[in-house]
């Protein structure tokens, strides 16, 4: 840990790297991104299969898959306490490369032992909670140091679009092959579908603890320990509280994934209404997952070029109207045309939302705050999710939830009056002009 004086701050002001170092740092990023990606327990590749495993195997209700996942994500809600520890303890002196070797290789582990378990709903959602809690601390040290070295170098708006782009594809492929794997499982025992699923999960964390034992030179050498020397949990705590920046940023945030019926309302509602079948669900959000990759690839380039609160509020106007094209939507075929304008809308203002939550973040808690956007994440689509499914069930139509979605969204405008102007008056390459931003 260091201390910083004055000279310290000036020396260690945010600077813009040379274009050819921040291209290998991309890539880095970009394939950590991709493997952790993949190899969530609540997001990768075994999420779409295990939500098919209740329906058609356990025979769940579309209330009950909700009920769930609300359950099976409890470690999730709770993120932000495993970001904490990233920010105050560094696993063999090492940071954020400790935390992605030591608990990748703990969750292989744990995909293995759980292959062998029976199959059964408590079974699976306490297995599915004791991988989400290992599995964080992995995602804790991936975010923590791509939002440190978004910051730091200025690039928060390129980082931003690089994460939310390869984020997109191990969703893209998990919906794609996720359904495959589903079809492929319906004539197995409860018990060997299962077990497949987690064999992958296993495979797939060996693969990024031994990524995380290679230690580039342009994306460490590059990297300042921004953490305050000698300070405790509880001052953590309270400069964290005290940092005014971070609230308007996670509200919106909160905002914009508050979707309530876009997950499991809409299987149902293709599957029971439209009669489509598994692998149509997962070609839906395969085509809404991969259209947003054009927006997220446009904000990168503009993202130099444009200040962020000129893309923050024009992509948030885009936006807001997402949903509406599954109004019109009355045959699986239908749905997919209609996912990929829907996807196309989402991306630009997503990755300006996650730029400006980088820029927010205060030094050295960087990991507490990304990972307390994954809180918010799974929370409030947990819970939009179970309000979507009241609303589609009670009155009985898709048209309530995309509604309901619209007006949601359609709140985060005035909440962008909320944010300091100091993080919206700079594009992608210009230092922040005041390094303020506390109450008191």
């Amino acid at each position: 840990m260091t201390t910083e004086t004055a000279t310290d701050q000036a020396v260690h002001a945010q600077a813009d790297l040379p274009s050819e170092t921040r291209a290998r740092i991309l890539i880095y990023l970009g394939v950590l991104t991709f493997m952790v990606g993949f190899g969530a327990p609540f997001g990768g590749l075994i999420a779409v299969p295990v939500t098919y495993f209740l329906k058609n195997k356990l025979h769940f209700s579309a209330i009950r898959v909700s009920e769930f996942q609300l359950v099976a994500a409890i470690p999730l809600y709770a993120s932000a306490l495993w970001g904490f520890v990233r920010d105050n303890w560094s696993p063999f002196g090492i940071r954020d490369r400790g935390y992605l070797i030591v608990f990748g290789f703990a969750c292989a582990v744990l995909y293995l032992a759980f292959a062998f378990a029976p199959a059964s709903p408590v079974g699976l959602a306490g297995a599915m909670s004791a991988l989400t809690s290992a599995f964080l601390f992995v995602q804790s040290g991936q975010l923590g140091l791509t939002s440190a070295i978004g910051r730091q170098h200025v690039m928060s708006g390129q980082v931003s679009a690089l994460w939310n782009a390869v984020n997109s594809l191990p969703t893209l492929l998990a919906f794609a092959i996720g359904g495959f794997l589903s079809d492929q499982m319906e004539g197995k025992h409860a018990d060997a579908a299962a077990r497949t699923l987690f064999m992958v999960g296993a495979a797939t964390m060996l693969v990024i603890g031994a990524f995380a034992l290679w230690r580039p030179r342009a994306v460490y050498d590059n990297l300042r320990d921004e953490r305050v020397e000698k300070s405790t949990p509880w001052a953590d705590a309270k400069r964290l509280a005290r940092h005014w920046p971070i609230y308007p940023a996670l509200l919106i945030w909160f905002l914009w994934n508050f979707a309530p019926g876009s997950n499991t309302p809409l299987q149902f509602y293709l599957q029971d209404k439209l009669h489509a079948d598994d692998a149509t669900f997962s070609l839906w959000n395969a085509v809404f997952a991969a259209c947003f990759i054009p927006t997220y690839l446009l904000y990168g380039f503009l993202c130099r070029r444009v200040k962020l609160g000129r893309l923050i509020f024009w992509g948030t106007v885009v936006g807001v109207p997402q949903m509406t094209p599954l109004l019109f939507i009355h045959t699986p075929q239908g749905a997919l045309i209609a996912a990929a304008p829907s996807g196309l809308m989402g991306g630009l203002c997503t990755a300006a939302f996650v730029d400006l939550i980088i820029r927010s973040c205060p030094k050295g808690l960087e990991g507490t705050i990304l990972m307390m956007t994954t809180a918010f994440y799974y929370l409030v689509t947990r819970l939009g999710d179970l309000l979507g499914t009241a609303l589609y069930e009670k009155f009985g139509g898709f048209a309530v939830c995309v509604a309901a979605i619209t007006i949601v969204y359609a709140a985060i405008l005035p909440a962008l009056l909320l944010v300091p102007r100091r993080l919206l008056a700079t594009a992608d390459g210009e230092a922040l002009e005041d390094p303020g931003g506390t109450f008191g």
